[in-house]
């Protein structure tokens, strides 16, 4: 009987570190996750950034509150509203417009 318990008492203890090591392991997955969703995210702003500079003359000579006023005036406007929605109609992506 004594050995039965210990025997049971040993799976309890294996069972323990197999959770321990996979909870582990869970937390690596999740942090490599943040750290490619931030990556992907990096690397979008930066292409996005460069189309923008791309279209505008002189982008050196811009400040970011330019920028920003720019952007505000242009995606204010109601015809830049209705031309996105066409656009991301195109994709299947217009409720990321609403």
């Amino acid at each position: 009987m004594n050995e039965k318990l210990e025997q049971l008492n040993q799976e309890i203890a294996k069972g323990e570190a197999r959770l321990r090591r996979a909870q582990h392991e869970e937390k690596i997955l999740q942090h490599q996750i943040k750290v490619l969703n931030r990556k992907e995210r990096t690397h979008r702003l930066c292409t996005r950034g460069a189309m923008l500079e791309s279209c505008l003359p002189h982008p050196e000579a811009v400040t970011d509150e330019q920028v920003s006023a720019i952007l505000n005036a242009l995606f204010g406007r109601s015809d830049t509203k209705r031309l996105i929605d066409t656009v991301l109609a195109g994709t299947g992506h217009k409720e990321d417009a609403e």
